[in-house]
């Protein structure tokens, strides 16, 4: 009896060493040809940086339908999972960010696909959870929002109108603050992007082309691998090693890999001579203020456009430390054109560099420091607020989807959160007011607003008071373009710059 045992114990550990050594597979069409009609499929990447690009190619060639695709984003119209869009492959996306993808925007708003908007932090710890077996968690991202209350539109008829819309999430309060429960995610299959495989599965990632690719794995039946190279087990040294090769299934090395940049960034030489544009004397004026918030050794995000000009005006003698959300501490500035990098990129999908200090991490772990309250500071743009510090900033029904990125999360976190934003909108309606009419980012979240105009101090449970006023305004014109009841500071000082 124990030697049959024994025999049986053998055969284990040779059908385990043969499965892990069994990983490669020739060509991408040949690792994604069983992915059927139907299938739930995680796809790691962070705009264009990080996607499996071939797998993604060889998907569209095998042409399977009705998927359901979680990712952070999708792609562009004419690269990445933009290209599956197209081929009218993909029933379901469930993604935290529409950006800059007209196709994604229009075929949603016109009622082709359906669409689940989940704050990002949410998607990471939701595909997290799911790799670790954890049904669900609270979380205080998405309270008082359409995350919590239901209610956002997930596919649309071909008029407009709201055919399928998200449900209420079940609330509870811990420690005198309310949370709401997000149910885990996982998939039939992973497509992921890495650096480096040993044919055992270990992997190792390449800069901020880390992002969403490691929780993916983690979270699917299947995890199907795109490297650059391949090595033999032992050749990467197990702490260089990132996702160990018990989360990958089948490996195919990539015959080429074009990395298309979605924001090619270079640093500039300053000509002081050139006339600059109105446009750029206001975002200068909106960023040179809101750099004045800056202490000395914090911890920052800042959002797309304005605020991350603040950090090219830093205070003398002040230094902080920039984090962005796709899994990088320790920002540096744009590229020369010798420096750019496909696989270094910020947030905004721009190209970016190190500095010494620098880290990289996966998406979910830079979202562990978010909402874990690690971040001090937070900057971000807004098409409303309201007069309690209630943010509204992605989306206007039927008309414009962006997506809530990583902003509600932030707004959740604890940070002090900073508003810079034109004072009116374009058709000169008011962006402050009384209550957002625009679908909320998040609910007394705000602690400053900053415009071209004025600088207001929001105060939990009171409201607006203006503390800086432009110098060729008066505070009766200032109401007249605020929506928002306003009280006047006893210290009010002219606007710095």
């Amino acid at each position: 009896m124990l030697r049959n045992i024994a025999q049986k114990s053998k055969r284990r550990t040779k059908l385990r060493l043969n499965r892990s050594f069994n990983k490669i597979y020739p060509s991408a069409t040949d690792a994604v040809k069983d992915i059927p009609n139907g299938s739930k499929l995680l796809v790691g990447g962070f705009g264009l940086c990080g996607i499996p690009e071939n797998l993604i190619s060889a998907l569209r060639e095998k042409g399977s339908k009705d998927l359901v695709v979680v990712s952070n984003n999708c792609g562009v119209d004419d690269f990445g999972l933009g290209i599956l869009l197209q081929n009218k492959q993909i029933k379901r996306m469930i993604s935290s960010y529409v950006g800059e993808n007209a196709e994604f925007e229009r075929q949603y708003i016109s009622g082709e696909l359906e669409v689940e908007l989940t704050p990002q932090g949410s998607l990471a710890e939701r595909i997290r959870a799911g790799g670790a077996g954890i049904p669900a968690f609270y979380t205080a991202t998405g309270v008082g929002t359409y995350v919590e209350e239901g209610g956002m539109p997930i596919k649309h008829d071909s008029d407009g109108n709201v055919i399928i819309e998200s449900d209420p999430r079940p609330s509870s309060v811990f420690n005198g603050r309310k949370y709401v429960l997000e149910e885990s995610i996982t998939g039939d299959f992973a497509l992921i992007k890495a650096y480096k495989a040993d044919t055992n599965g270990n992997l190792i990632f390449r800069k901020t082309a880390q992002n969403f690719n490691s929780p993916m794995a983690t979270a699917s039946k299947v995890t199907i691998a795109e490297v650059e190279e391949i090595v033999e087990p032992g050749q990467l040294g197990p702490d260089e090693i990132h996702l160990p090769g018990i989360y990958v299934q089948r490996i195919v090395k990539g015959p080429s890999f074009e990395k298309r940049i979605e924001k090619r960034t270079i640093k500039t030489e300053k000509n002081v001579s050139s006339e600059k544009k109105p446009s750029q004397i206001l975002r200068e004026k909106l960023a040179k203020r809101a750099a004045l918030e800056f202490s000395d050794g914090m911890y920052c995000n800042l959002g797309i456009g304005i605020p991350t000009l603040a950090s090219n005006y830093l205070p003398e003698g002040i230094s902080i430390e920039l984090q962005s959300e796709n899994g990088l501490l320790g920002m540096g500035p744009y590229p020369t054109e010798q420096e750019i990098d496909a696989d270094l990129i910020n947030a905004g999908k721009e190209t970016v560099t190190f500095i010494p200090g620098s880290s990289i991490f996966s998406s979910s772990d830079s979202f562990a420091m978010i909402r874990g309250g690690h971040v001090d500071l937070t900057i971000l743009g807004a098409m409303q607020v309201s007069e309690k510090g209630d943010l509204a900033n992605f989306m206007i029904p039927k008309k414009m989807v962006k997506g809530p990125g990583g902003a509600m999360d932030l707004t959740a976190s604890g940070s002090k959160v900073i508003i810079t934003m034109e004072h009116c909108a374009k058709n000169g309606s008011h962006k402050i007011l009384p209550e957002c009419t625009l679908p909320k980012t998040g609910t007394g979240c705000v602690d400053m607003i900053i415009t071209e105009l004025a600088v207001f101090e929001v105060e939990k449970g009171v409201g607006l008071t203006l503390i800086e006023k432009d110098e060729n305004i008066t505070v009766d014109e200032l109401r007249e373009k605020t929506g928002a009841h306003f009280e006047v500071s006893p210290d009010l000082i002219p606007y710095r710059v």
